[in-house]
Formats: structure tokens, C-alpha cells, sequence
């Protein structure tokens, strides 16, 4: 069954949708840069209102450790998901101070950024677009022979994501602007996604 990743909740009514839809996770994005950025206090707040059987994923962009690790202590997030340039050292020095999941996202422009990808010591990796909510889709055949588990990303939306999993078969996907409706999440998009992908899944 593939996972389901809805990203960028920044308002109780998205996290209300979520309760209803209940995906396997959901983001909160701690990049400064993002119109989607959460505070610590916001975060805290949204978690509160969460379902407890969804995990929070929080989005960073070099993030210092110490920051990533205090979310994580405070139980704001289950899984730190890696957006920037962060390298086998981060992870290392991120793996030696938690035991949480850690997600490294890869942009994909060619065969080699698939084979970086494959290789990353993150226990998943998640294949992007670009540096993340860009709303475009790269060429899906390129994962073609990637052989570990990852999150697919980047322009996903209610009239490609049939596409997608039949095409690449990933063990999860990942949506933020294609959930959106002038930069907000919208219930009905939400749904809708969610949805597809799991009426995909009941007819295979």
C-alpha cells in the first residue's frame, strides 16, 4: 500500500483534514524562505490537534542540528526530512543524537542524481523536482532502476498521481502545492488526492 504524505499543513483546519483523511504523514516546513513555514509554537499547537496515528515530518533547509533535535525531543516530529544541501556528515552527526527517521530529499535532473540518491545513508530518500512545493513533475523514468524505498515528489496533483504510481511505484508520495489553492491547502483537494491514490491501490 503506498504511503501517503500530505506537506506544508500550516492551519488547524488543515490539520482537521487530515484527522478526516488520515494519510500516513503530514509536513510541517521549518524553512525561513517558505511562505508555508511554521514557528516551533505553531507547530506545537497543530501536533496537539493531530491524530496520533499520523506522524509529523518536519521539512528543513540546513537547518542546525541542535534545532532539528530540539523539535525532535519536544515531540513536535517523528521524521526530520533534509531539504537542502545537507551531506553524509549532517546525517551521520543527526543519526549519532537521534534514533528518528531521516528522510535526504535529491533533486532529479539525470541518472546521476538517482545513483547519489541510491547511495544516501538516509534511511529514506525522497525524489523532487527541486528544492521543494515547486509544483512541477521531473522525468519519472529516470527512478526507473532506483531499488530502495522512497518518496516520490514534485508537482503531484489529482490528474497525475495515477500516473505516477503506475509508473514509478514508489513506496510513498509526497504532495504540498497540489493540494493548494492560491497558496493554501484546500480540503477538497486533499481529499480528492487522497482518494486517487487509494483507489489505485484497491484496484491493483
Amino acid at each position: 500500500m503506498t504511503k501517503i504524505k500530505l506537506c506544508g499543513l500550516t492551519r488547524e483546519c488543515d490539520v482537521e483534514c487530515a484527522n478526516k483523511l488520515k494519510p500516513d504523514y503530514i509536513g510541517f516546513v521549518f524553512a525561513q524562505k517558505s511562505h508555508r513555514n511554521v514557528s516551533k509554537d505553531t507547530a506545537r499547537k497543530l501536533k496537539n490537534l493531530l491524530d496520533d496515528r499520523i506522524k509529523v515530518v518536519g521539512v528543513f533547509v540546513n537547518e542546525p542540528v541542535e534545532n532539528v533535535l530540539s523539535l525532535s525531543k519536544d515531540g513536535i516530529i517523528d521524521i526530520a526530512q533534509l531539504h537542502g544541501t545537507e551531506d553524509e556528515t549532517y546525517i551521520s552527526s543527526l543519526r549519532k543524537l537521534t534514533d528518528r527517521t531521516i528522510i535526504k530529499a535529491f533533486r532529479i535532473d539525470s541518472e546521476a542524481d538517482v545513483i547519489k540518491a541510491q547511495n544516501c545513508s538516509a534511511d529514506y530518500v525522497l525524489l523532487d523536482s527541486g528544492t521543494g512545493g515547486t509544483g512541477t513533475t521531473f522525468d519519472w523514468q529516470l527512478v526507473s532502476q532506483i531499488n530502495r524505498p522512497y518518496f516520490l515528489a514534485g508537482g503531484l496533483n489529482c490528474d497525475n498521481i495515477v500516473d505516477a504510481l503506475t509508473m514509478c511505484k514508489p513506496y510513498a508520495v509526497d504532495v504540498s502545492s497540489g493540494i493548494e489553492t492560491n497558496g493554501y491547502k484546500d480540503e477538497n483537494k486533499m481529499q480528492n488526492f487522497v482518494f486517487a491514490v487509494r483507489e489505485k491501490e484497491d484496484v491493483i
